[in-house]
């Protein structure tokens, strides 16, 4: 069996390094981009994906392998061409998981650890979720259906997550504008991980912003971003903030007053949906948004 590919556990050195040039730059200007308790909780939440990633991955290489070798309808070789086109496949599922993470209760639950920061840095990349490496491969599978093998899809994976890593800053406000065309970037990722109204659900790339172009979810950074939940959670205690979201959800389907079928409708529709129509959700705030931006 091929080794796995874990270019993650590489890249820490590097994560480490060049955390510590931007806090140390941060401190210098005083630009109070970092909270000294909130990087903790972000560096804890990143260790604890590092070791859970240690299980999940053998889950998902597992599930790879199996369609691969049995269902497979092509057989792609590791080749350049193949390498250019995993890297658009890869990405192109990648902004489908990452859309429907906030569009769907049930995997929100998981993704909201990645926007509980109010701060927006280094240590904010490797704030990342406990539980979704054993769920959202889904949004992968048909990669080894289509014949790429799962080494290449995994390592492709990894590569992403590190492209990922330098959009976390506000050190850098924009790239050339060929770049910013085709490429995610700081700025476009600031408006993902930011509250105000008109930047929720947008830009939900991965290496390339043109899916948001091509799927009308990009929004441009305009006014400053304000950074967190739309209703932020008060502690930087590692396990409330890896789990508050799916005890939420669970006192929801379980405890709900309702039918059976709106139990249901807790896990499959937006955060913020309510069974007696009370909720909000983020296209209720961006309409009331547009709303008063036309008076």
């Amino acid at each position: 069996m091929p080794e796995i590919p874990n270019l993650i556990h590489y890249a820490i050195p590097f994560f480490a390094i060049t955390l510590l040039i931007e806090v140390i730059v941060d401190a210098r200007e005083k630009s109070n981009s970092y909270e000294t308790k909130d990087a903790i909780t972000s560096i804890a939440m990143g260790l604890g994906n590092v070791f859970l990633g240690l299980f999940s991955k053998i889950l998902v290489f597992a599930a790879f392998i199996f369609i691969y070798n049995n269902f497979r309808l092509f057989t792609i070789p590791f080749t350049w061409w193949a390498w250019v086109l995993i890297l658009f496949a890869e990405d192109f599922s990648y902004y489908w998981m990452h859309r429907i993470s906030h569009t769907n209760r049930f995997f929100w639950a998981s993704h909201i650890i990645h926007h509980s920061s109010q701060r927006y840095n280094l240590s904010t990349a490797l704030r990342q979720s406990w539980t979704g490496g054993f769920m959202t491969f889904v949004f992968w599978l048909w990669l080894p259906l289509l014949g790429f093998h799962p080494v290449m899809i995994l390592a492709q994976m990894s590569i992403s997550l590190i492209y990922q890593y330098w959009i976390h800053t506000e050190r850098i406000k924009k790239m050339p504008h060929w770049f910013e065309a085709i490429f995610n970037t700081p700025s476009h990722h600031r408006v993902h991980h930011a509250t105000n109204p008109q930047y929720l659900d947008r830009n939900h790339a991965g290496i390339f912003i043109i899916w948001d172009r091509l799927f009308k979810t990009h929004e441009p950074e305009a006014e400053k971003p304000i950074y967190g939940l739309v209703k932020n959670i008060s502690t930087f205690n590692p396990l409330y903030v890896a789990f508050h979201e799916w005890i939420n959800l669970f006192k929801d389907v379980v405890h709900s007053k309702t039918s059976l079928k709106n139990r249901f409708n807790y896990l499959i529709k937006p955060p913020g949906w309510r069974h007696d129509g009370k909720g909000i959700v983020s296209n209720d705030l961006r309409k009331e948004w547009e709303k008063n931006k036309q008076k």
